[in-house]
């Protein structure tokens, strides 16, 4: 019998890292896949991405309806306990072989709980970043910790999860799957993009990808300077919808406000991943707080500008330049950015994230690692520290 792993995704931005693990998964013939849709994708506000899946030729197996139509961090806590319910139910009746969870996101401690009392094992790609102005950065932390296996994105994140105590065997530098799209997805061309978005993109847009600080007390305190900075731009700019995180409703009428009136900016609900990638490719420059502007963008060159305390402590490269959350430091990095001796610096530049080949490697593990009590009952790493009272 193929093995079953069963494959948590929350939203678009995570469904855009596993497009080509799920793919793998499916072609695979000793795995089948189980994959489950909760949250954002299935809430209109956000574009029911979960049909976009189905299209793309994933049929999902379940679909956790667990997300409050809410703004705060109340609706937050009670998305995670209305998801662990759900999936209580379903993971108890299909007990999948494996379960594969990616990255941070809020919900993922709903799936990893469940497996938790289910006694499923776990694997959990892109664990041992920092993120240290966000939730994200204990929510890693805390999968990291249950999982069994991990698959980190670089090799300083990989030393990381060891230092957290996992055994070495457990954990493998694969790279981040998202950088895939590169070598294995067909990108369109900025004709293509302007016949599907509507929008003219000869001269170069900004790409915003700006979300709620969500460790901050007031999640959208550094809005203001990012509006402000923006509306002296002339450029056309494009926003992305933010994360369904306290906040963001917030987030997405000040956006909607700002589009009113200044006819060079479009708003896109959702963006289909290889949209956004060549979308990444035409741009000038990337700007907000996105995880995106330290993976990805670094694959094409691409000038990011990082604003506030959400990605900070994140690896990244040359292309990232981190501003502080007020108009001068954010146009400051602007002029930087958009200069072209800064561009001509970025050529040819290695993605520390990885080669475009993460799939192969986190399947290939996922259908051969030993299953059973060998790999659910995990062992401390022995502890060098010496904390004997003197």
């Amino acid at each position: 019998m193929p093995r079953k792993i069963a494959v948590i995704t929350t939203s678009r931005a995570d469904y855009s890292h596993l497009y080509w693990v799920l793919r793998r998964i499916t072609d695979h013939p000793e795995l089948e896949l189980s994959l489950i849709a909760l949250g954002p994708h299935l809430a209109p506000e956000f574009g029911v991405t979960a049909d976009e899946i189905e299209k793309d030729g994933f049929p999902l197996d379940a679909r956790i309806e667990c997300l409050l139509s809410s703004d705060t961090d109340v609706g937050m806590a009670k998305t995670i306990g209305l998801a662990t319910l759900s999936l209580a139910d379903h993971l108890g009746r299909t007990r999948p072989d494996l379960l594969l969870l990616i990255a941070d996101r809020f919900e993922m401690l709903a799936p990893a709980s469940v497996a938790l009392a289910l006694r499923i094992p776990m694997a959990h790609i892109e664990g041992g970043e920092i993120s240290e102005g966000a939730i994200d950065d204990a929510v890693r932390n805390a999968l990291t910790k249950l999982s069994h296996l991990h698959f980190s994105s670089t090799r300083t994140a990989a030393d990381r999860v060891i230092a957290m105590g996992e055994e070495p065997w457990r954990v493998l530098c694969a790279g981040a799957p998202s950088l895939d799209h590169i070598t294995h997805s067909t990108l369109k061309t900025r004709e293509q993009l302007e016949g599907e978005l509507g929008v003219d993109l000869k001269v170069p847009p900004v790409l915003i990808a700006y979300h709620p600080t969500t460790l901050a007390l007031d999640t959208t305190r550094e809005a203001d300077a990012v509006f402000a900075a923006l509306a002296t731009l002339s450029q056309p700019l494009l926003f992305c919808y933010p994360n369904a995180d306290a906040g963001s409703r917030s987030l997405i009428d000040r956006t909607r406000a700002f589009i009113a009136s200044h006819p060079n900016a479009n708003l896109f609900v959702n963006l289909n991943p290889i949209s956004y990638w060549s979308l990444l490719r035409t741009s000038a420059l990337l700007l907000g707080n996105s995880s995106s502007g330290v993976m990805e963008a670094a694959s094409f060159s691409l000038p990011a500008v990082n604003i506030g305390i959400r990605q900070r402590g994140r690896e990244h490269g040359l292309n990232v330049l981190n501003a502080a959350p007020t108009v001068e430091s954010i146009l400051q990095q602007l002029a930087v950015a958009s200069s072209p001796d800064f561009r001509a610096s970025l050529a040819g530049m290695i993605n520390i994230y990885g080669d475009g080949h993460a799939s192969e490697r986190i399947v290939n593990v996922l259908a051969t690692v030993p299953l059973g009590e060998e790999l659910l009952i995990k062992r401390a790493a022995a502890c060098t520290a010496d904390f004997r009272r003197t």
